[in-house]
């Protein structure tokens, strides 16, 4: 029997260079903002990092894997002809591939985790998701750039070379927290297992270096934590309010701002503090566990274990 999901709490951090991973099409594809210009910081969707992984899994599992339960729902795909296929018609498609046929939907990952929502012809179907993120904010101010170039491409049958200026906005280099919550009942109800569970945060990880886009910059996984709670009802909730980038907000507000990884460390002294068996909520705490890129430097060590990367 596949290993039940307890309720828990994921903190995920990444760095972006020279692009915007998730764009404002209201202001000119700049990069959003959430908290106002006079506050700098930028912000990321949780539709943006939901598609990393949902990308990454369908490339991992293009049939839906050995036992036909690793289906993405939510994607594109085309008839022979063409033609976009619906939302109805993907369904159909999963339900007709999977091993399970009672198993319906929910035979697609991203379902069992996400939820999903659709309405065509008459028929409607609505699932809660066991897993939602939060919004992705920087963990400093940001300016971005507004920049330009030339893209040449010579017309046939002329020997003149027609020039093309494009525009658009980067972000030089940022770090972003995105917070995440799993509920135990809901998980239950839609099948997800504790392995669905592993997958995500393999998921989250890959999926991050998997992206390949100009517009979205080079991307980093550079930390993610996971905390899982004995009392499926408890969660300490806002992890991310307990870590800071260290220099600090006065020195990014500056007029050199770090680069690269190299020049922060990530402060999680609050964190370990309250993830600690001796914290304030030792007793509600089941596994502590994270991963670490090795170029992100940590202001003290974590309670829990540190895991191997895949």
């Amino acid at each position: 029997m596949p290993e039940d999901v307890r309720t828990g709490e994921i903190l995920f951090v990444k760095s972006v260079k020279d692009g915007i991973p998730n764009r404002d099409p209201l202001k000119d594809s700049d990069a959003r903002r959430i908290f106002g210009e006079d506050d700098g910081r930028i912000s990321l969707s949780d539709v943006s990092i939901k598609r990393d992984v949902r990308d990454y899994i369908l490339d991992r599992f293009p049939d839906g894997g050995p036992d036909k339960r690793h289906f993405v729902f939510v994607r594109q795909e085309r008839t022979e002809d063409g033609k976009l296929l619906g939302r109805d018609k993907l369904a159909e498609k999963i339900v007709a591939e999977a091993l399970d046929k009672k198993a319906g939907l929910v035979a697609a990952f991203d379902v069992r985790l996400f939820g999903a929502v659709f309405s065509v012809k008459g028929q409607s179907f609505s699932l809660t998701g066991p897993v939602q993120f939060g919004w992705a904010h920087s963990l400093h101010p940001v300016e971005t750039r507004y920049v330009q170039g030339t893209v040449v491409m010579p017309s046939e049958g002329e020997t003149k070379e027609q020039g093309t200026i494009w525009t658009s906005y980067i972000v030089p280099f940022a770090v972003f927290c995105m917070p995440g919550v799993i509920n135990a009942s809901i998980a239950r109800e839609t099948g997800a297992s504790a392995e669905d569970i592993d997958l995500l945060m393999e998921g989250l990880w890959k999926g991050t270096l998997r992206r390949q886009a100009r517009g979205r910059g080079l991307q980093q996984p550079l930390f993610l934590l996971h905390v899982e709670y004995s009392d499926p009802f408890f969660r300490i909730g806002y992890l991310e309010d307990y870590i800071y980038l260290e220099p600090g907000r006065d020195v990014w507000m500056g007029s050199n701002p770090p680069t690269s990884v190299d020049e922060i460390m990530l402060n999680v002294d609050k964190l370990a503090d309250v993830l600690g068996a001796d914290g304030p909520y030792g007793d509600k705490i089941a596994r502590v566990r994270y991963w670490l890129n090795p170029s992100l430097k940590l202001s003290r060590a974590l309670p829990g274990s540190q895991e191997g990367m895949w």
